[in-house]
């Protein structure tokens, strides 16, 4: 990490590492018990880049490999930005890319949601053209 990515870094008003399981990480001191670290539980840190800026962030290890995925994408995603609006900041960049995936996550559950709701007349009327087929009958 180059001196301007630490001082964007450290620059963000949050100063806490992010970390993207549900499961709480607490650091242990030498006098402390802990429980013993079952492969689920075992965290590891692990340096991400998004649109040059690397990120430390505190990760299960057997949901390294999604957070690795999850972040080229967002990579991806915030250096086709960054293409459009080369001026915009990094703070302003990643807000311009949260708000653009959500809207896109937002869009496709409301696309399933649609299709869901697709399903259920579907077979209403399937329902009903059988009942319908069976009193003819």
């Amino acid at each position: 990490m180059t001196d301007d990515h630490t001082n964007a870094a450290n620059n963000s008003p949050k100063q806490a590492e992010p970390s993207v399981s549900k499961a709480s990480i607490s650091p242990t001191t030498a006098g402390a018990t802990s429980k013993p670290m079952t492969p689920e539980s075992q965290v590891k840190k692990v340096d991400i880049v998004i649109a040059g800026v690397t990120y430390p962030i505190y990760c299960p290890i057997h949901e390294q490999e999604e957070l690795l995925s999850a972040v080229s994408y967002i990579n991806n995603y915030a250096l086709d930005l960054r293409r459009e609006a080369p001026s915009l900041s990094q703070e302003s960049l990643l807000v311009l890319c949260c708000l653009n995936l959500y809207e896109k996550i937002h869009a496709n559950q409301r696309s399933e949601e649609d299709r869901l709701q697709q399903d259920k007349q579907s077979g209403a009327l399937l329902n009903k053209i059988m009942k319908d087929a069976q009193s003819i009958l």
